[in-house]
């Protein structure tokens, strides 16, 4: 969930502007949380507190209505719907706010199955369902190392259907000015930044050269790569100062409770 939060302010100042020179700082005072990580603390508080996903999105997304970069035009509309109805989208909202599923859950149908939910609230288009559910699963498989980092290519294809792409066609996707906004263009992106990286760091620095959507993006690459690597401490702590209190205190449960589940299956 933090790895998420971290790509997600680290790319913001990014989104649209042209892509990063090497060794480019991320953070600045450029930098702020963005829908990615208001819609992601919604989720996390859903599973926590035992909300529906419904609900928590609206109260946290009402509360901040107005985050840096805004909201995609169908979901601001979502939003502020007076009965919001799923739209039929496959946008990658679905699939930046939903690492927390990845860690608060073990059984891999039920991943599956409350990923689905979590997505399908607003995004339930069947990609961007699939969207949701493939990076659940990924943080699963690898947090628990059923996948390993050089296998997670071939397995993503064979039970999602994505083809990744090499890195280079990501970058060049990204210096031809696309934008991605879909699930079935962004996820695959993020999972080929999390591959070649080399470091948690690296892997959100991939994110964001691509340039494109950077803060989901980088967002989706982060809420991979904490699943693989240590997070450092430095990069945690500099994120949570850009995040109110009441969003801390979620991030507190979560972390609270994944080390509660772990220590008794221990």
């Amino acid at each position: 969930m933090i790895g998420a939060i971290i790509g997600d302010i680290a790319g913001s100042r990014f989104e649209f502007t042209n892509a990063p020179e090497k060794g480019f700082k991320l953070y600045t005072n450029d930098c702020d949380f963005t829908d990615d990580t208001i819609c992601t603390i919604a989720i996390a508080d859903a599973i926590l507190n035992g909300k529906d996903y419904k609900t928590a999105l609206l109260e946290w997304c009402r509360r901040y209505p107005e985050p840096m970069g805004g909201y995609g035009n169908r979901f601001y509309n979502w939003i502020n719907a007076d009965n919001p109805e799923p739209n039929n989208s496959c946008g990658n909202g679905s699939a930046m706010r939903v690492s927390p599923v990845g860690w608060l859950f073990d059984d891999i149908k039920e991943i599956a199955a409350e990923a689905k939910r979590t997505a399908e609230v607003s995004h339930n288009h069947p990609e961007g369902i699939k969207g949701a559910q493939c990076v659940a699963t990924v943080i699963y498989w690898l947090r628990t190392q059923r996948v390993t980092k050089r296998e997670l290519a071939h397995a993503v294809e064979k039970r999602f259907g994505y083809e990744i792409p090499s890195l280079d066609d990501v970058y060049r996707i990204g210096g031809e000015g696309h934008f991605d906004a879909t699930c079935q263009e962004t996820v695959p992106m993020a999972i080929r930044c999390f591959i070649e990286s080399d470091s948690f760091e690296d892997a959100i620095r991939k994110a964001i050269k691509a340039n494109g959507d950077t803060d989901t993006k980088a967002d989706i690459t982060g809420a991979i790569a904490e699943a693989y690597y240590d997070v450092p401490d430095e990069l945690i702590d500099e994120a949570l100062t850009f995040l109110p209190d009441e969003m801390i205190d979620i991030v507190d449960e979560f972390y609270n409770t994944v080390a509660s589940r772990i220590g008794k299956k221990k």
